[in-house]
């Protein structure tokens, strides 16, 4: 089992930044990928960013491409999303979530943190 806490969610007004933090639990994380995703008001969830545990290969939805960043502390067992120039259309509730890197879909997630930005 792996267990994920996410932390860092607020208020924020556009063009401010944030940084969320998953402290991750339970397992050796070395076989396992690491994604934030997101979900507004109404919408689905959708996958924002992503990171292998082991050699730390990132990857990006293209609606954050250039302002948001995802990195991993290996000896905090923790994954940061560090979120810049933030917009309204940011605002959504953000998890994290893990998987093996021998499948593709995601089977551990955290609560989740909101993050709401003002215009």
């Amino acid at each position: 089992q792996v267990q994920l806490v996410e932390s860092g969610g607020g208020l924020v007004q556009a063009g401010d930044s944030l940084r969320l933090s998953c402290l991750v639990s339970g397992r050796t994380l070395s076989s396992y990928a690491m994604g934030w995703f997101r979900q507004a008001p109404g919408k689905d969830r959708e996958f924002v960013a992503g990171i292998r545990w082991r050699g730390g290969s990132t990857y990006y939805a293209d609606s954050v491409k250039g302002r948001f960043t995802i990195s991993r502390d290996v000896a905090k067992n923790t994954v940061y999303l560090q979120m810049n120039s933030l917009k309204p259309e940011d605002t959504a509730v953000y998890y994290c979530a893990a998987r093996s890197i021998t499948q593709e879909t995601y089977d551990y997630w955290g609560p989740g943190t909101q993050v709401t930005v003002s215009a």
